[in-house]
């Protein structure tokens, strides 16, 4: 038999000696999200945190009020996704978490990822059922979701005080762990005053503070927005983070940067906002931020930047597919961010890698 060989010639596995790993894998990847899911949910890493030492399946099936059987297996699984350590002792098998996941899926931990788990679980998961709905029609699918209108895209992911929190808790624990990298990506020294639109839980106007004492920062967001950041989210220690207050008589229009008059900064930030609009709306937008930045200023983007050719990175191209499924928008390359900006007015206008999920665009206003 004449061995196969692919158009460049070279040899080729024969179909019936090939096996499909990756495509296993992918196919079963949600398996593994769920997994993750439910055991934050049920509070798994929480109750062996708090026990201080290992514990056996029956401690932690007692402890999270779920049935031995299931737990043995989700335990067992959790052990498979390197989330868990086993410890045999008599011919028993005893659980303790791992360094990653005491820090990052305990709920009292201040790096953890709980509250941002159980918003995928809850409301992306959801959301990724109509993707297939989302390619085909292109445009989100939270009407199909949730059963809420997506015409005004913020009072779709705000459909209730409870999702609103769950959504600023997400953002909160992505600025805890990549806020420090996006505003130290630039030396942000010579900028003041800082204005963060949509600064959402102020976590990251939080990053900013500690990273440059010099500055003070504004957060301007829809007004219950303003109002949850100040209940649970900034302090009274926070002292150079303030809230804008404009138009506050307007509870339906106060803080939204589209309507509101912005207020005067030296630099603006604008993390993980361009990406759920339109090119249209983006230019809107930067347009009035070039308009209240002061002589000299800045704007910074902090988005999941695309390969200029948009081979990856993979974490973008989901999240572009993500925008997709949840808003109006779309992730981009640094150029296509660059051309946002130009047609604002922005100049000298860069970008910085930095190597985790976030990276940043930085323009500037013209002295």
């Amino acid at each position: 038999m004449a061995e196969l060989r692919s158009t460049k010639g070279e040899p080729t596995t024969p179909a019936t000696d090939m096996y499909p790993r990756k495509i296993l894998e992918y196919m079963e990847g949600f398996l593994i999200s769920k997994t993750v899911f439910t055991s934050c949910e049920l509070g798994v890493f929480d109750v062996l945190l708090t026990a201080d030492r290992s514990l056996s399946a029956e401690e932690i099936s007692q402890a999270v009020g779920a049935s031995l059987d299931g737990t043995q297996r989700l335990l067992a699984a959790c052990t498979g996704l390197q989330l868990l350590n086993t410890h045999w002792v008599n011919g028993k098998v005893f659980y303790s978490n791992t360094e990653q996941s005491r820090v990052f899926l305990t709920r009292s931990s201040p790096l953890s990822l709980c509250q941002s788990i159980q918003y995928s679980s809850r409301t992306i998961y959801l959301c990724w059922h109509y993707l297939t709905d989302a390619v085909r029609e292109g445009r989100n699918q939270y009407e199909k979701a949730f059963g809420v209108s997506s015409k005004d895209l913020f009072q779709a992911l705000y459909r209730s005080d409870e999702e609103m929190v769950k959504f600023m808790h997400l953002m909160n624990s992505i600025w805890n762990i990549c806020g420090r990298d996006v505003v130290t990506a630039f030396d942000l020294t010579p900028f003041k005053v800082i204005c963060d639109l949509g600064g959402c839980s102020g976590a990251l106007a939080k990053q900013c503070t500690l990273a440059y004492p010099e500055c003070t920062v504004t957060i301007f967001d829809l007004p219950k927005v303003v109002r949850v950041s100040g209940e649970h989210f900034v302090t009274e220690a926070d002292q150079r983070i303030s809230f804008h207050e404009a138009a506050a008589e307007r509870l339906t229009a106060a803080g939204d940067f589209f309507k509101d008059s912005l207020p005067v900064a030296d630099l603006f930030i604008l993390a993980r906002i361009l990406h759920d609009w339109t090119d249209e709306r983006c230019i809107e937008l930067l347009c009035r931020i070039h308009k209240a930045c002061k002589p000299g200023g800045g704007v910074l983007l902090v988005e999941a930047l695309l390969n200029e050719d948009g081979s990856g990175p993979l974490t973008a191209q989901l999240y572009s597919l993500n925008m997709l499924v949840q808003t109006e928008g779309r992730e981009r390359t640094s150029s296509q961010y660059a051309a946002l900006l130009a047609a604002s007015g922005f100049t000298n206008i860069q970008h910085h890698l930095t190597g985790k999920i976030y990276d940043t665009v930085l323009g500037h206003k013209e002295t």
